[in-house]
């Protein structure tokens, strides 16, 4: 039987560590996992390395695949596993850490690690031409900043050389699309560290964008049935102690603030806030269902190694909802929130979805097993209901309940985790949420939390790097940029850029002294969809030549015509322009 492409990752950690023992003697040695497309090791070196370096170890890598050495499993016991590894203190600490009982190591050429496997059989099973080192990194021992900071060096793996390459394009490709560099090209959104990091800026054209996302979000969840709330961002100890977060999210929120000597936090989540609305009144079953939906400002402490642009940040605003109803309802909620999780995606043009099913942990769920089973069966046939592809994670659920994640595919193939479709019978539970049933008994609603688009800063990064900045018209800071070949026709182009403002499209009339070409050139880099050249022939017809984005060209079009098909691409959210 072939190898499986983490198998091959996981040995070829193995083979990395015995290579820079090799080269690097006195090397002592953590840990090396398979990861996404590859795996890495980490190093306590007798001498720093950089990438300059990885060419020499990967030589080392292939001289040692190419013995065809197989891998050989030996268990041990406790004490028989500190000897053998007594000069290499991180593997002692590992074990230690260890149950007591049989221990496991896996062998390759002479090469001898902690490890409870599985490997290839043999290196014969890992093609040389299929695996490649990639940067040198610092982390710190167990990912404790108080512990020594160790160099980690980064591999990728698959199992054929076609599949490295494609990876590798796809690198390229994603680095070209890294929304920190579109960001600043494009003057879209900033992080400045030396004022707090992971905290966004928002600058005007990001903030146009975010003003129409924000608009059309709004519009889409009042046609489908939510009502909008508006929530504090600080509140009291008790509402953090009552819904739990106190006991296990501590070490994500920030710290208490002192007012009228009571210790008040800033939100890391809006539910709780949400309930105190539900129970400032007594609900009737024929109240439910409540869809309420907030896009709330959050704040949660990251550590800093984490924090990347948009991506990872401290403070984000979730498009949250949550959807509180009756167990006769909730089959009928899963339904509706999913199409109407997918009519969003599919709007802004993400077609490739997926679904993962997370079921029952199995140890410290919350809640009776009926309701559990009630609510996984409701999260699948919402989902077969959809057609959605899924996998079932078993066991991945929180505590508190089921949950759906649905990952999106971008346009270079890479998958997102985005929307969350999440069962809590912790919360109804802690605040006493009741509802009065027909038969005049209180009894506890089901509560789903729904993050659709999950953050609008993360959404932000991901849209940008999907579209490389080259938004759908209606997204876009700016949609046409008027150009005249000259000086003389100015006028002209302040006329067409009123004309189309008072139409609702976002234009301007370019006028500095620059030249035409250049002005073109820069309304090209800014990614603005249309370029509106205008002179002599366009003044005397009324009309503009459009230079779309992607290259094409246009002459001679009546400028309400121009006007007409751009109304009707933003009234469409078409894609292309």
């Amino acid at each position: 039987m072939s190898a499986t492409v983490e198998t091959i990752r996981h040995s070829l950690s193995h083979i990395l560590a015995e290579a820079v023992l090799k080269l690097y003697p006195g090397t002592m040695l953590g840990i090396g996992p398979a990861i996404e497309n590859g795996f890495y090791y980490d190093f306590q070196l007798p001498q720093p390395i950089q990438n300059d370096d990885l060419a020499a170890i990967e030589k080392e890598m292939r001289r040692i695949v190419a013995g065809g050495h197989e891998f050989v499993r030996r268990e041990l016991s406790k004490d028989e596993a500190r000897k053998l590894f007594a000069d290499q203190p991180f593997k002692v600490e590992l074990i230690e850490a260890l149950e007591d009982g049989t221990i496991s190591t896996y062998e390759q050429d002479g090469f001898v690690d902690l490890c409870r496997g599985p490997h290839v059989a043999s290196t014969r099973e890992i093609r040389p031409d299929a695996f490649k080192l990639r940067t040198v990194a610092g982390a710190y021992w167990r990912g404790d900043e108080k512990r020594p900071m160790l160099t980690r060096i980064y591999g990728l793996g698959f199992s054929l050389k076609a599949e490295l390459e494609a990876y590798l394009k796809m690198v390229v490709e994603a680095e070209k699309r890294d929304h920190r560099k579109i960001g600043k090209e494009l003057d879209l959104f900033s992080t400045h560290e030396e004022a707090g990091a992971g905290l966004a800026y928002w600058h005007p054209k990001g903030g146009r964008f975010r003003v129409e996302l924000e608009n059309w979000w709004r519009e889409e969840h009042y046609r489908n049935g939510y009502e909008i709330l508006f929530t504090p961002h600080i509140g009291k100890s008790w509402l953090w102690e009552t819904s739990g977060h106190l006991g296990f999210y501590k070490g994500n929120m920030y710290s208490p603030m002192k007012i009228d000597e009571d210790d008040y936090f800033v939100k890391p989540m809006n539910c709780p806030f949400h309930i105190m609305i539900y129970k400032n009144s007594t609900r009737s079953y024929r109240d439910l269902p409540l869809r309420w939906a907030e896009l709330g400002t959050v704040y949660r402490y990251e550590r800093s190694g984490v924090l990347h642009g948009l991506m990872r940040v401290r403070g984000f605003t979730q498009d949250d909802a949550h959807i509180i109803c009756t167990p006769e309802q909730i089959e009928d909620e899963v339904e509706e929130v999913l199409r109407f999780s997918l009519h969003m995606w599919r709007t802004l043009g993400f077609k490739d979805i997926k679904a993962y099913l997370a079921t029952k942990p199995k140890e410290g769920a919350v809640g009776e097993d009926s309701r559990w089973d009630t609510a996984i069966a409701s999260l699948r046939r919402g989902i077969e209901k959809e057609g959605l592809a899924y996998e079932v994670d078993e066991g991945g659920g929180a505590f508190y309940g089921p949950k759906i994640d649905l990952k999106v595919k971008d346009a270079i193939g890479r998958e997102w985790q985005m929307t969350t479709i999440q069962f809590d019978w912790n919360e109804p539970e802690r605040f006493g949420m009741e509802y009065i049933d027909s038969d005049g008994q209180r009894k506890q609603p089901y509560m789903v939390h729904r993050a659709l688009l999950g953050s609008l800063e993360r959404f932000f990064g991901v849209f940008i790097e999907h579209y490389a900045g080259a938004f759908p018209v209606w997204l876009c800071p700016e949609q046409a940029v008027v150009i005249p070949v000259g000086e003389a026709f100015a006028d002209y182009a302040k006329k067409v850029a009123a004309e189309l403002k008072a139409v609702g499209i976002r234009a301007r009339a370019s006028l500095s002294d620059e030249r035409m070409n250049a002005k073109i050139r820069d309304a090209q880099n800014q990614k603005i969809p249309y370029m509106l050249v205008v002179g002599q022939k366009e003044l005397d017809d009324g009309a503009v030549s459009i230079r779309y984005r992607d290259g094409r060209q246009e002459n001679g079009v009546a400028l309400a015509d121009f006007k007409a098909k751009v109304l009707e691409k933003i009234a469409a959210r078409a894609i292309d322009a």
